[in-house]
């Protein structure tokens, strides 16, 4: 996630205050950073865990609440052989983790704007656009809608939290999109995401969305080509993939 023109910025000393479970895989890690200023919905952090020799790793995190004072969260996938995410899902409270952001200034979303909004993540890419809607929440108008690619339903980041506010919320329209099992309800076969996925009324070329895209590379990609084929503008598109910051 690392654009390449982040100004440096000063490191700071985090307390983690809770960590609870997204899914089996995944932890959502509340810290407490002093000296924070605020962030924008959609930005990351780069975070880095030092060992006893010397040996420093540093990944980038985005950040899945809006600005709250001196307190920002992540949501962490555990990737087996990683370096960072093992360690992070398994933190408790009163460790200390060394960060530095907040971080980018083009894949956000600033509740002044207007226009329509569609969001399309795939796994975890669902963090920052979280974001977005929380923040679209608290203070924001127009209309959303998110598109969530993820493997079977024990694998949906916020579930309960998602179901709740489709249910309150009419400027909000979720669409899960299973790609290896679905829930019982659900007709659509599972597969990745397809051009029908998509292109729905509301939300094509014409209606004028900004489009949000979050997830592995491959997916990116692939989402993207497709809202091009479909008529969208490539300046209406906002990407952001996954990888270490270098």
């Amino acid at each position: 996630m690392d654009d390449g023109l982040t100004p440096k910025l000063q490191w700071r000393v985090a307390r983690v205050v809770n960590s609870t479970p997204e899914t089996e895989s995944a932890r959502t890690i509340e810290l407490a950073v002093p000296g924070w200023g605020g962030h924008l919905a959609g930005q990351h952090i780069d975070l880095k865990l030092t060992a006893e020799d010397g040996y420093s790793a540093q990944r980038s995190y985005s950040l899945s609440r809006p600005a709250d004072g001196e307190r920002i969260e992540l949501t962490v996938q555990q990737i087996d052989d990683g370096e960072v995410s093992p360690y992070l899902t398994a933190v408790r409270p009163g460790e200390e983790i060394a960060l530095r952001g907040p971080i980018g200034g083009w894949f956000v979303w600033r509740p002044a704007e207007e226009a329509r909004i569609l969001l399309v993540a795939g796994g975890s890419g669902i963090v920052p656009l979280m974001a977005m809607l929380r923040q679209r929440i608290l203070s924001g108008s127009g209309e959303f809608r998110l598109v969530y690619s993820v493997r079977s339903p024990a694998d949906v980041f916020y579930a309960d939290e998602l179901d709740r506010l489709k249910r309150d919320f009419d400027w909000l329209k979720v669409d899960l999109v299973y790609t290896r099992a679905v829930a019982p309800q659900i007709t659509r076969r599972p597969g990745r995401i397809r051009c029908g996925d998509l292109a729905v009324p509301g939300w094509m070329p014409d209606d004028g969305p900004r489009i949000y895209v979050c997830g592995p590379t491959g997916f990116v990609e692939s989402v993207a080509t497709k809202l091009i084929g479909q008529g969208h503008s490539p300046s209406a598109i906002r990407t952001e993939r996954f990888g270490p910051s270098g």
